[in-house]
């Protein structure tokens, strides 16, 4: 089996947001080393999946304002409790070389991923703390712009990065922390990769050059991903997979317009998508198409630049036939039928993603 012999390395999964969400982090209400129901991922399933590592995404909505800091400080915690309550399942990576050493030993390397710039609030001492306890990239913005940085789904402020958001990306090179520009505008993109002297992730992004979405990737920035070295982890987000989904998302956002609800706020975005799908049943993406963006960012930025990143338990539903994440080996298979050789799809579902890792802790 193709997903034996190259174990995943998926770039983002909202499991402890979930857990927040829907447990108040109590892993005896809701321990993840069964196969559970409520959510999309535990660890049983990742082991199906194929899953050796993975970024747990310590994501905080923008709209918490001043608890930002300390929310992600609790996802952070329940990430470091999860870990040390599955020892035999779980190891905690904070390098390229723990990373391998979790896959040698059969556990699934856990590392942690900032969901937005928003949880430093414009402190580069939090920053760094982050990093120290643990945190391995951040995403510059979530849906919301911040001071220093524009969204792709928010309205243009500083035109990409100002010198502040400049001084962030230099001071995250300075520590090996990875730069990750999903999320992010067009030109949020181009500014770090001109200011950014290592190499940069989109954790869970897929093509624009195969689905017109703002959330995707332009061909131009993928063009410039084998000069800076970075890597771009594809995501399953039907509506940033499938044009027929973004067009039925398209009405879902008119609509909340015409409520005067903010499209931003991705909880009142699913609870509208939630309304439409009662009158307009939402069209559904298939494996095909996410192995479509895949071949995309292959043929646009070469083998040594595409990944895997799922962004299970942030999205539902899924694509057909990749509901949860034992689905992996469905993605496999397809690329298998398009003649995809051994040794792309072990720099797809792991190599290029622990290279950009280890090359970030050179650059630091």
């Amino acid at each position: 089996m193709p997903e034996r012999r190259h174990p995943i390395f998926d770039g983002h999964n909202d499991l402890p947001w979930e857990m927040r969400d829907q447990f108040g982090y109590d892993l005896d209400a809701y321990p993840v080393d069964v196969r559970g129901d409520r959510t999309q991922t535990d660890l049983v399933r990742l082991a199906e999946g194929g899953v050796g590592a993975q970024f747990w995404s310590v994501f905080v909505p923008c709209n918490l304002g001043d608890r930002s800091v300390a929310a992600t400080l609790e996802q952070i915690d329940f990430v470091l409790r999860m870990i040390a309550r599955y020892p035999n399942r779980l190891a905690l990576a904070l390098t390229a070389a723990d990373v391998e050493e979790a896959l040698a030993d059969g556990r699934i390397a856990s590392l942690m991923g900032a969901e937005g710039g928003h949880s430093i609030d414009s402190s580069l001492a939090v920053l760094r703390t982050m990093h120290a306890l643990g945190v391995r990239y951040m995403t510059l913005t979530h849906n919301e712009n911040v001071p220093w940085a524009d969204s792709a789904t928010d309205d243009p402020v500083v035109g990409g990065l100002s010198d502040f958001g400049r001084d962030v990306v230099r001071e995250m090179n300075r520590l090996g922390m990875l730069v990750d520009l999903s999320h992010v505008a067009a030109t949020t993109m181009r500014d770090a990769l001109a200011v950014s002297t290592a190499p940069v992730i989109f954790s869970h992004s897929s093509a624009r050059g195969v689905n017109d979405h703002v959330r995707n990737v332009p061909d131009d920035v993928l063009g410039a991903l084998p000069t800076n070295g970075g890597v771009c982890m594809v995501t399953f987000v039907p509506a940033f997979v499938s044009n027929e989904v973004r067009e039925w998302d398209e009405a879902v956002l008119a609509e909340m317009a015409e409520r005067g609800e903010d499209r931003r706020d991705w909880l009142a975005h699913q609870q509208a998508a939630e309304r439409y799908a009662e009158r307009v049943p939402a069209p559904v993406a298939t494996v095909a198409q996410v192995a479509d963006h895949v071949e995309h960012v292959r043929a646009v930025a070469g083998i040594e630049h595409v990944g895997l990143g799922g962004d299970y338990d942030g999205c539902a539903p899924m694509p057909s036939g990749m509901e949860d994440v034992s689905c992996y080996p469905a993605l496999l298979a397809e690329l298998l039928d398009r003649s995809w050789s051994d040794a792309d799809l072990a720099a797809l579902t792991h190599g290029n993603t622990l290279r950009v890792l280890r090359d970030s802790e050179v650059a630091s």
